[in-house]
């Protein structure tokens, strides 16, 4: 009996979920138990609905909607494979954290530099604050289980948080608990070449396609609380969003 079959078994026990889903839950396990590594390509339907005893309808419903949250991606005459790329939704204000747990990789952060101050000139145009303003600054370089995303240069004014030290890993998880997450953002995106420093951090190829997002958050009452800079690999990120005419 297969990994994905002991897999897809525990997940039904005591279940009334559609199989597809189902069959969902059981991949995203399985992907996340790392059964199929980075880039992998998934077993054919055919031989998935014959080893789990599902129809090949039920297969497909199921990889459709793993295609759909970006966590496979399907390439026409190969298969279907582990996306490694991350897609973020480029109109949904949501935390570098919580994307990367919505795809089933492990978030974590290494340090660059946490420091209290006061305001530049920029941070004060953009936060709208009067001169000498305290803020916190938090430079870290953002990771999607062991492999570096990106470098993040944020500044948040400090009245929206009780210290510095009450960010541990997620700046959006520390505003929340504050009472003052943000509750909308606007985003710029540009492309770039990586400098030699940021390729060393990313530990990507001088000089090789980047992305360059600049977000500015808001409170609830309009007051701005967030100016970040941040720096993607674009071999290993996509920005999307959803248009309606």
């Amino acid at each position: 009996m297969s990994s994905l079959v002991k897999i897809m078994e525990t997940v039904g026990q005591g279940s009334n979920l559609p199989l597809y889903q189902q069959l969902q839950r059981a991949l995203r396990e399985a992907i996340d138990k790392r059964l199929y590594g980075p880039e992998a390509a998934l077993p054919a339907e055919r031989l998935l609905a014959a080893e789990l005893n599902l129809s090949r309808i039920t297969v497909r419903k199921a990889i459709d909607g793993l295609v759909s949250e970006g966590l496979l991606v399907r390439r026409p005459g190969s298969g279907n494979f582990i996306n490694t790329r991350i897609e973020k939704n480029f109109a949904k204000l949501t935390s570098f954290s919580e994307d990367m747990r919505a795809r089933g990789r492990t978030p974590r952060s290494v340090w660059l530099k946490r420091s209290t101050g006061t305001v530049t000139p920029e941070e004060a145009l953009r936060l709208r604050l009067s001169p000498g303003s305290p803020v916190y600054r938090f430079n870290r370089i953002r990771y999607a289980d062991d492999i570096p995303m990106c470098i993040e240069y944020a500044t948040i004014a400090a009245g929206f948080l009780p210290s510095i030290d009450a960010v541990k890993m997620s700046m959006y998880e520390a505003l929340e608990a504050a009472g003052n997450r943000p509750v909308r953002a606007l985003q710029r995106l540009s492309a770039l070449l990586l400098n030699g420093e940021h390729a060393e951090l990313l530990q990507a190829e001088e000089g090789s396609a980047g992305l360059s997002v600049e977000r500015l958050g808001f409170h609830r009452d309009g007051r701005a609380i967030e100016f970040c800079r941040s720096y993607f690999r674009g071999d290993m990120y996509d920005f999307v969003a959803e248009l309606n005419g």
